[in-house]
Formats: C-alpha cells, structure tokens, sequence
C-alpha cells in the first residue's frame, strides 16, 4: 500500500529486454515479499523478526533464498533481530540493509540498525548520486558501511502499474541485493564469506 517495496522490487527484478516501464538489476529473480510495515511506513521490530523468522523457515523448506533485501531502519538495537540476522548467516545467506538518510551522519558513532548489526552475512549500503558520489542525504561510515549503490533519483516501478523517482539508502539496497542474486545464479556454488 505504501509504495515503498514496489520500488525497490522493480530495481531487484523488473524483466528487461520487453519494451516496457524498467530494467531491474536481475531480470529473472523470484521475490518472497514479507510485508511488516503499513501503508504509512510504519511498523514494529517484532514484526520485522517475525519476517526474517519466516524467511528462514522458507529457506528450510528448500526455497533457493540468497539475500533479504532490507530498505528500512530505525528503533535501537534490538537482540531478537540480531539472532534472526545471526539465524540467515547460519543458513547462508546475506542481509542487505540501508545505511540510513541522517545527512552524513557517520553510523561508526552512531549505530543505523539494521545495518549497523555485526554479523558477517550484514552487508550496509550507503547511497551515490549521478556523478558517483556520496548522495547528500545518505549515512556513511569508514568501518560500518560496506560499500555504495546508486540511490539518488532512481526511476524503478510504482503502484498501479506506474513508475517514478524516489531517492534514499532504500534505493541503493536493492541494487546491491539484484546483483547478490544475479552473481549467485552464475555461481551458485560461491559463498559470501
């Protein structure tokens, strides 16, 4: 209802070469979306664990699941997400999260959960404008943040079969989370480790 994950899904995974909207960064992805926030972007910790909890559960049940794509943040620290993060590192795959949209604030000193979790599978992305460079809005961090993606005026799918612009950290995971999907199914046999 938000919009929000409609976006970011077309950057993982809208089919490319049809003539029609965007390209994703994966043309031939599956995506499981577990919802958790409401049509205001609101939503609660608990049900953010008790997706990452079904996630695994799906990844038990043999579903090919290589990354959680995580275009949110806020509350602290929470222990029950980092044993849901620690549950996927278990199972092998990766938790790609947004860095956060404090205007450059440096996530080393102050902590952007989830993606400030210190788990090794935790993959942090900042954001990058056109020219490649750090997008104004976006966190940073030298040790906390993993690397950057485009993430400033990214054109991507929309409700009611729309597109449009939209601009954050948010933006920028999922293009590090298509490309985890696109790397491993040429090498399904790699590790992120």
């Amino acid at each position: 209802g938000h919009g929000h994950g409609t976006h970011a899904s077309g950057t993982i995974g809208a089919v490319g070469n049809n003539s029609q909207g965007v390209v994703g960064v994966n043309w031939n992805v599956k995506i499981m979306a577990c919802k958790f926030l409401n049509s205001s972007g609101s939503g609660s910790l608990a049900d953010a664990v008790e997706c990452m909890n079904y996630v695994a559960l799906m990844k038990d049940r043999g579903v090919n699941i290589v990354a959680t794509s995580n275009s949110w943040g806020g509350g602290g620290f929470s222990q029950g997400m980092e044993d849901a993060i620690k549950a996927a590192d278990s199972k092998g795959y990766l938790f790609v999260a947004a860095a956060g949209n404090n205007y450059g604030r440096n996530n080393d000193a102050f902590p952007h959960y989830p993606s400030s979790y210190k788990v090794p599978n935790v993959i942090a992305v900042a954001s990058t404008d056109r020219t490649d460079k750090l997008s104004s809005f976006s966190n940073m961090g030298a040790t906390s943040v993993h690397l950057a993606a485009p993430g400033t005026d990214i054109y991507s799918t929309l409700l009611n079969n729309t597109y449009g612009y939209l601009s954050g950290t948010s933006m920028a995971t999922p293009h590090v989370s298509g490309a985890a999907a696109l790397y491993w199914s040429q090498f399904p046999a790699k590790s992120y480790l």
